[in-house]
C-alpha cells in the first residue's frame, strides 16, 4: 500500500471515529441548510431492517422490520414484544415485512395494513393485508390483495401503501425482475394498485370492464417503486422508482398511464452502461418529472406540510439509500425546480421519512442495527 493510500484510510477511520464518537457525546446535531437550520435527534436503535413507521400519535408509533415483525415505540422507547397476529411472512432477497400504514379513520377502526411478501410452491409476490390493532395483537386480520403471478427470486417487490382524500388506498409494485412484465396489464408486476379499503375494485379503475387486463391495476410501466405519498392539497399522488444503472424516477401519477419500463428508460444496463429499450421517450409514455443519473436509489418519500417546517412547505422529501441522504425537492406547478440533499453519509441507508402528527419528521436507516432519527 502506497503512503498516499495510507493517508487515505487513515482520514477515513478518522472520520468514522469521530462521527460515533459525537452521536455518542452528543444526542442531537444541528445542521445547517439552505433554507433553515436542522436539528436532527436520534431516538432508538436496535431495529432490525427498518423499513416503514406509521404513527398512532406523535408519541406511539409502529415500526415494521424486514424479517417479519411489527414493533411499538413508545415515548420514544422501543417495546421489545413484537405485536401479534400478522399474516405469514416470506423474508427472501428485498422481500420481508414493508410498510405499514393506518386507515384514514384509525381512530374509529382500528385497521392497520400491511404489505409484505408470501411465498407459495417456491415463488413469491407482494401481498397486502389489514388487522385490527388490539392491544399488541392484529386482529382480525385478513389478505386482501395478492399480487399475481407469484414468481421465483427475491427482488423489486415494491411496496408502498398510501391513502388518497377518498379513502382509496394504492399499492405500488416492482417489476420482480422480470423487466418485460411491467408492460404485460393481463399480471400485476410493475404496476400501481388502487383499491377500495376492503380490497375491493373501484369501479372507476381504468382496465375494469377489459378481460385481457387486471382491473386492480392504475398505472404500470413501473420498475420498483419504494416510494409513494399522497398530496392532499393537490390532488396528487407522487412515487418515485428504482431505475437500473441510473434512471431513478420521481412521476405524477395519471389513471391508466404508461410510464415507460423497460420501453423507455433514463438508466443503462449494469455492468456494460448498454442502452435499455428504445431511448428515453415514446409517444404514450409518460415522463418523469426528475430523474437522477447516477442512481441515489430512492425509498421513501413524503411531502411537507407542517407548520414546523414552513420554509419547505409543499416540498418532497426523498430518502435515499445509495448516497445515504435525504434530496428535498422544491417543486412549482407540480414540476422539480430545485434539489437540495441533507445529510449524505452522516446516518447510513435512509429507508424511510415521514411527517408526524406533532409537525417533526422522522427518517429510519436500513440496517442490522436500524435506527430512527427526528429532525426538528
Amino acid at each position: 500500500m502506497t503512503g498516499r493510500w495510507i493517508w487515505v484510510v487513515l482520514i477515513t477511520l478518522s472520520s468514522n471515529l469521530w462521527i460515533s464518537q459525537l452521536w455518542a457525546q452528543t444526542p442531537s446535531v444541528t445542521f445547517n441548510t439552505e433554507k433553515r437550520a436542522v436539528t436532527v435527534t436520534q431516538v432508538t436503535d436496535r431495529l432490525e431492517h427498518p423499513w416503514s413507521i406509521a404513527f398512532i400519535s406523535a408519541t406511539h408509533w409502529l415500526v415494521t422490520e424486514r424479517p417479519g415483525r411489527l414493533r411499538r415505540v413508545v415515548d420514544g422507547k422501543l417495546q421489545e414484544a413484537p405485536i401479534t397476529g400478522l399474516p405469514e411472512i416470506a423474508a427472501v432477497g428485498q422481500g420481508g415485512l414493508l410498510d405499514v400504514v393506518l386507515h384514514p379513520d384509525f381512530a374509529e377502526n382500528k385497521w392497520v395494513y400491511l404489505s409484505y411478501s408470501a411465498k407459495r410452491l417456491g415463488s413469491y409476490g407482494t401481498e397486502v393485508a389489514r388487522g385490527k390493532l388490539v392491544d399488541n395483537k392484529l386482529e382480525d386480520t385478513e389478505i386482501i390483495f395478492k399480487a399475481l403471478p407469484k414468481v421465483r427470486g427475491g427482488r423489486h417487490f415494491g411496496s408502498r401503501l398510501a391513502f388518497d382524500s377518498e379513502g382509496f388506498l394504492y399499492i405500488s409494485l416492482g417489476d420482480r425482475g422480470l423487466k418485460n412484465s411491467a408492460q404485460e396489464l393481463d399480471q400485476h408486476s410493475g404496476s400501481l394498485i388502487r383499491l377500495h379499503d376492503d380490497g375491493s375494485v373501484p369501479a372507476d379503475n381504468p382496465f375494469v370492464g377489459d378481460p385481457s387486463r387486471r382491473p386492480e391495476i392504475f398505472s404500470y410501466g413501473h420498475r420498483n417503486v419504494q416510494g409513494m405519498v399522497f398530496d392532499s392539497l393537490t390532488d396528487t399522488l407522487w412515487t418515485q422508482e428504482h431505475g437500473p444503472q441510473g434512471g431513478d424516477e420521481l412521476n405524477k401519477i395519471e389513471p391508466g398511464a404508461n410510464y415507460g419500463w423497460p420501453v423507455i428508460t433514463y438508466g443503462a444496463n449494469y455492468g456494460t452502461g448498454t442502452r435499455i429499450g428504445e431511448g428515453t421517450e415514446k409517444d404514450g409514455m409518460q415522463q418523469p418529472s426528475t430523474f437522477w443519473d447516477p442512481s441515489i436509489a430512492p425509498s421513501g418519500l413524503e411531502i411537507v406540510s407542517s407548520s414546523e417546517f414552513d420554509e419547505w412547505s409543499g416540498n418532497l422529501l426523498v430518502g435515499a439509500l445509495k448516497f445515504q441522504l435525504i434530496a428535498r425537492l422544491e417543486l412549482v406547478d407540480g414540476k422539480v425546480v430545485h434539489e437540495e440533499r441533507l445529510f449524505r453519509r452522516k446516518f447510513g441507508r435512509i429507508r424511510d421519512v415521514r411527517e408526524a402528527p406533532d409537525g417533526l419528521i422522522y427518517f429510519l436507516t436500513d440496517e442490522e442495527n436500524g435506527k430512527i432519527y427526528r429532525m426538528q
